[in-house]
């Protein structure tokens, strides 16, 4: 299945505390700001993780608008990487509704995701790479285009001043000076919407980028931890959202926007309630 040119939103199946995540974010987001990810939390090695990305990926195209998935993990041994050569996964690839592409360890590490995914990564980073376009080539393709287009213009409006001089010097002419003036006047409308045109098309592509880059800055799971939230998960990668999923002497570990802390529970408190009017 072909990867979409400009994904919509993009879902990040992979360990949220691992160098990977971070990569694939670094990289997306320099590439193209306005990249909208969302991150699918599971375990990628040990017992459980091959369960946890099938189920990742059974219901990744339940996500608003997510149209490709990246499926990874960073590098380590052929026993760290071996649910990614699970019969299972490898079917949950293929079954999957969006578009997958497999970043799993290593240029060195070839993984049976690999094989059947729609594309390939060598790692994680490069996952990143392919998943996006970059903002300043398509600027820069943009200011050639737009150059093309005036040079092009320009040469036409050129045509038609030389093809009014030649007519200015023929003397067969009767009393030419009205056709003239109006053909010059023509011409100078002409030039005028057309340098019009150019500037009001790369206005709004501007502006397109500018909301697209606002959004992003909305949106990023990075902006949220920088506004002093954290995120606080299991031992096992579980993501924690009441206080009843833990119980108290359990490890929890907690991300922040720099760091992550690793705490005891010593006890619990239920969320308090509204009183009856």
């Amino acid at each position: 299945r072909p990867i979409p040119a400009i994904p919509r939103r993009i879902a990040l199946v992979t360990s949220p505390t691992g160098a990977a995540v971070r990569d694939m974010i670094q990289v997306i987001t320099r590439r193209w700001p306005p990249a909208d990810l969302v991150i699918v939390p599971v375990r990628v090695q040990g017992d459980g993780a091959a369960e946890d990305v099938v189920r990742a990926l059974a219901m990744v195209h339940r996500i608003p608008d997510v149209d490709v998935a990246i499926v990874g993990r960073g590098g380590g041994s052929l026993e760290d990487l071996w649910c990614f050569n699970t019969e299972a996964v490898a079917r949950a690839i293929v079954a999957c509704k969006v578009p997958v592409i497999s970043a799993v360890g290593h240029e060195i590490d070839v993984s049976i995701s690999d094989l059947v995914a729609d594309r390939r990564a060598l790692t994680p980073s490069e996952a990143g790479e392919l998943v996006v376009p970059s903002a300043t080539e398509l600027r820069e393709k943009l200011r050639q285009n737009a150059e093309r287009l005036r040079a092009g213009m320009q040469a036409r409006i050129e045509k038609f001043r030389l093809r009014l001089a030649a007519l200015e010097a023929r003397s067969v002419l009767q009393k030419p000076e009205n056709l003239i003036n109006q053909r010059r006047q023509d011409c100078d409308v002409l030039g005028d919407r057309m340098q019009r045109t150019i500037s009001l098309r790369v206005e709004r592509h501007k502006a397109s980028l500018a909301a697209l880059t606002a959004s992003l800055d909305a949106l990023s799971p990075l902006k949220v931890l920088l506004r002093g939230y954290s995120l606080t998960q299991t031992e096992a990668g579980t993501i924690v959202h009441n206080a009843e999923q833990v119980q108290p002497g359990q490890i929890l570990i907690t991300r922040l926007h720099h760091g992550q802390l690793r705490s005891r529970v010593e006890n619990l408190s239920a969320a308090p309630t509204s009183e009856p009017g």
